[in-house]
């Protein structure tokens, strides 16, 4: 069975109209799509949703034209720091695209310029910039418990494109341990994403082999995803990601139906 519920369309950044997504599902063998077109944040609409009336009325058109297809769901990648109304749709991504310094937000992922950027605003003190990214994002995810927690450890998104930062940082690791943890508090399934492969930033999905090893010791549930912006993408690297989670340790992963969300064993 496959299946995806982190897809970008043209209403927000990726390349494709959702009926083109849904068309290409169907044609990969898809049993379900979710979309999750980035919630509007009125402090940058350089990527985010303009349209969100026209974005929910063309998913539930999709839905009942498709439906003895495939099943089209309706969700939304929901940053921390703006929330959507959440009886909009049927899930909720809860994910952290910005670091905050002296009450401005900036960029953590739209290129690795920004990301430098970020990093010359704390001074190149990583984990001080680690600290804050999941103090906050932990912080959203106890109290807003979205469904699914997209990309935990997104800010080491470039972490394999120049000298690690994060990864052969003991220190970081054993931050980024105590926030998963955290996190994982809140019952919320953990999203194993490989859009940064697809995209040529990384090799391995996020989060990365020692904290998937975390949630899974802790008892955590997962959700494979792609993060796709292309119909290219759909199912980028989830052969690759399911042999990961089978090392680590994990017998299923969860998807969506019209019951919640259920196992699939690997």
């Amino acid at each position: 069975m496959i299946t995806n519920y982190h897809t970008h369309s043209v209403f927000c950044d990726g390349d494709n109209t959702p009926e083109e997504i849904v068309c290409a599902a169907i044609e990969q063998g898809f049993s379900a799509i979710g979309f999750s077109g980035h919630g509007y944040t009125d402090f940058d609409s350089s990527y985010c949703m303009q349209d969100t009336a026209g974005y929910i009325a063309e998913v539930k058109r999709l839905k009942e034209k498709y439906k003895n297809k495939i099943q089209v769901y309706l969700g939304v990648e929901e940053d921390a720091h703006c929330l959507v109304n959440r009886a909009d749709f049927d899930y909720i991504i809860g994910s952290l695209h910005y670091t905050r310094k002296d009450g401005k937000r900036y960029p953590i992922d739209s290129d690795y310029e920004c990301f430098k950027t970020c990093l010359e605003l704390w001074n190149g003190d990583v984990l001080g910039f680690a600290e804050e990214y999941y103090s906050f994002f932990c912080d959203y995810i106890l109290k807003r418990r979205p469904d699914i927690i997209g990309h935990f450890d997104l800010i080491t998104k470039f972490d394999e494109m120049d000298t690690s930062l994060f990864f052969a940082n003991d220190e970081y690791n054993r931050i980024a341990e105590k926030y998963i943890k955290i996190a994982l508090q809140s019952g919320c399934i953990f999203e194993v994403n490989t859009g940064a492969i697809s995209r040529g930033y990384r090799k391995t999905p996020y989060p990365n082999e020692n904290l998937l090893r975390v949630i899974k010791n802790n008892g955590g549930r997962v959700i494979l995803s792609s993060d796709s912006h292309s119909v290219n993408t759909l199912a980028f690297g989830f052969e690759q990601a399911r042999t990961l989670l089978k090392d680590v340790g994990f017998k299923e992963i969860y998807t969506l139906s019209g019951n919640g969300f259920v196992k699939e064993y690997l």
